[in-house]
């Protein structure tokens, strides 16, 4: 477990950090419908590990190549979890070498890279990567409208993020019009983060948006 650590430690560098731009995030043109499914790029990463030994389980996959991408995706979680976010930070741009983002697992490792930044208070970033992991894929993906509508409020955008949540509801209305369905439409979402889209949908509600 210690030699584990040391190693994780040991790939954190001084210079070529990710540095994530401090000026809005410009976002894809709005779309009318998002039907497109995602759900390969966008199922969450859990590598089987005992809890005991969580980091040095993960790293013995990752030396071997099996499953490598996937356990360092979540030894970056993981390393998020524990307050170290420059190690976060450096696990996930070593996955993104290792992945295209106009692959499926280019798309798994920047959907999952956001939202790590996301529970840790960065809305800006997780917006680059879910806009990253959108443009891997022709099409308009479902998991969109409602993540940016939720990164969006977060940040203050309140109008962009109705909108956003506008285009969920034209998309899918029985599953968006009210928050009701959301533990059911969003298991991998936290409480709070479900409060959070209910306030956009309370805000939809008031006033929806026209299209265009």
């Amino acid at each position: 477990m210690a030699v584990a650590r040391k190693m994780l430690t040991g790939m954190v560098l001084a210079a070529g950090m990710t540095v994530f731009g401090a000026a809005a995030q410009s976002l894809p043109a709005l779309q009318e419908f998002y039907f497109d499914d995602d759900v390969a790029a966008v199922t969450p990463v859990v590598v089987p590990a005992d809890s005991s030994d969580v980091v040095d389980q993960l790293m013995k996959q990752r030396e071997r190549g099996r499953k490598a991408l996937e356990a360092t995706v979540q030894l970056a979680s993981v390393a998020y979890a524990q307050g170290r976010p420059e190690l976060g930070r450096e696990l996930y741009a070593d996955a993104e070498k290792n992945a295209p983002g106009t692959s499926v697992p280019g798309r798994m490792v920047r959907w999952n890279h956001g939202w790590d930044l996301f529970r840790q208070g960065d809305a800006e970033a997780a917006l680059v990567q879910w806009h990253s992991a959108q443009q891997g894929l022709r099409g308009n993906a479902s998991w969109v409208p409602q993540t940016y509508a939720l990164a969006l409020w977060t940040l203050g955008r309140k109008d962009e993020a109705v909108k956003w949540y506008a285009a969920a509801v034209r998309t899918e209305p029985q599953r968006w019009s009210t928050s009701d369905g959301y533990a059911q439409a969003l298991p991998g979402w936290r409480d709070s983060e479900r409060v959070t889209l209910a306030e956009v949908q309370q805000a939809w509600a008031a006033q929806p948006p026209a299209w265009p």
